[in-house]
């Protein structure tokens, strides 16, 4: 089995995996009210297909995709159209939302036929069914897959890595996917290569998954697949360090993974890909952890798109005390929520509850010039003259000094003695930057 090279920078966080990376994963009980928004992947919004009273079966389309980078929603039971209405998304801001009632009878649709002769379809039926079910990057960005798998003519593509690191602390659903469902992940991968037309397939997973790196070797023998072992370090998931922790290319500084030949997928869109092909199943659930110290029955679970917080709470038996935040996603590039009624979404990978003593709250201390976030950054950036070019409102500069090229990955922050909120002035920085773009084009 292969080793790996070791990128620059980043950090390693404590793991807090052990809570649930022995909890297999549960199917969530149906509901009687779904809440699933419109906008769940990065791109266009889609075009609301349904309307309300209309009853609607479990994988019906709820919305099309808008533009070329968009995606499909599909109805996580049989039910009812309550409402078309508006609700607060992870990201903190409102989104148009289908409130599905449910029947109770979660009768499914038939519309996307399996495909069991996938390995003779053409390439372009495959990428066709990944669009139609609506698959996007499930490991957090929810990039539209089918966009990942059309790169431009002039690029060409020699290599799928499938991210199988789940670097992010506190997550353990990667983790169980692979130990429970490899057989899935395997196809899914072969799925993806096929339309790609690659031969050169790789899953990487951290040596703190031994039992997942046996099992998906096992599983991926005798198709060509590569499972290499790579050493621990946070964020080895994340595209560009992925590419050069297998392959040892470097993407550019404002380049794609395409640019170097290399197409980077999660295991769970894998998996996903291959119930979209052999079961015609629309991406409308996923694996979800929900952690926390202050949780009392911390897992793993199947949890159905539109859930609300409170209710995926409610699986893990609810809190022993009252939380200082709730996070959706991981620790390190997970979002805070405010509201328990925010729902559950394709990338929702995890939910993750911590205690007052496990947070920290930035008192306005000055950087101190230390370099420690530029040690860190495995992007090479100056974290700390950004944070200072963002709090000046020198956003003409942070755009000069590659702000762009931030991953928001949290390693800055993570070491910054000073507890400053680096993440946040990156974020703000680049937020300022498209809308003054935006104005300029008269947008």
């Amino acid at each position: 089995m292969a080793e790996h090279l070791l990128f620059r920078g980043g950090v390693h966080p404590d793991e807090f995996k052990s809570l649930t990376s022995a909890s297999a994963i549960q199917i969530a009980p149906l509901l009687p009210v779904y809440t699933v928004p419109l906008q769940q992947h990065i791109g266009a919004p889609p075009k609301l297909a349904v309307k309300k009273g209309e009853r609607v079966l479990r994988g019906q389309l709820l919305a099309a995709p808008g533009g070329f980078v968009s995606a499909a929603i599909h109805s996580p039971t049989s039910g009812t159209v309550k409402a078309v209405d508006e609700v607060m998304g992870p990201m903190g801001r409102p989104c148009q939302a289908v409130v599905i009632e449910s029947d109770g009878e979660d009768e499914f649709d038939p519309t996307l036929a399996p495909m069991p002769d996938w390995e003779t379809a053409e390439p372009e039926a495959l990428k066709q069914r990944i669009a139609d079910a609506g698959v996007v990057g499930m490991g957090g960005a929810a990039f539209p897959t089918f966009v990942k798998l059309s790169p431009p003519p002039l690029k060409t593509i020699d290599s799928l890595l499938i991210n199988g690191a789940e670097c992010e602390p506190a997550l353990t659903a990667d983790h169980r996917l692979m130990l429970e469902r490899p057989e899935q992940v395997i196809l899914g991968t072969r799925m993806l290569g096929r339309v790609l037309g690659v031969t050169d397939l790789a899953i990487g997973i951290e040596k703190n998954k031994r039992d997942a790196i046996k099992i998906m070797t096992k599983a991926a023998e005798g198709t060509g697949i590569k499972v290499v072992s790579m050493r621990v370090r946070y964020p080895q998931g994340a595209e560009k360090q992925l590419i050069y922790a297998l392959t040892g290319r470097k993407v550019p500084a404002g380049g794609l993974p395409m640019d170097v030949g290399a197409v980077v997928q999660n295991v769970g869109t894998a998996a996903a890909v291959a119930e979209a092909v052999l079961e015609g199943k629309p991406v409308y659930e996923r694996v979800v952890t929900v952690t926390g110290s202050p949780v009392a029955n911390p897992g793993n679970w199947v949890i159905r798109c539109g859930t609300s917080t409170e209710d995926a709470l409610r699986l893990a038996g609810g809190v022993t005390r009252d939380p200082a935040k709730i996070i959706s996603g991981g620790p390190m590039m997970g979002r805070s929520i405010y509201s328990l009624d925010i729902p559950v979404m394709k990338n929702t990978s995890g939910i993750l509850l911590q205690d007052t003593d496990e947070v920290v709250q930035y008192s306005g201390g000055p950087c101190i010039r230390c370099g420690r976030c530029v040690d860190a950054c495995p992007m090479t950036l100056m974290p700390g003259t950004l944070s200072v070019q963002a709090e000046n409102e020198r956003f003409d500069l942070a755009e000069d000094w590659y702000a762009f090229d931030c991953i928001e990955c949290g390693c800055c922050a993570y070491v910054c003695p000073s507890g400053r909120p680096l993440v946040q002035h990156m974020r703000r920085a680049k937020a300022e930057v498209v809308a003054r773009r935006r104005a300029a084009q008269g947008k």
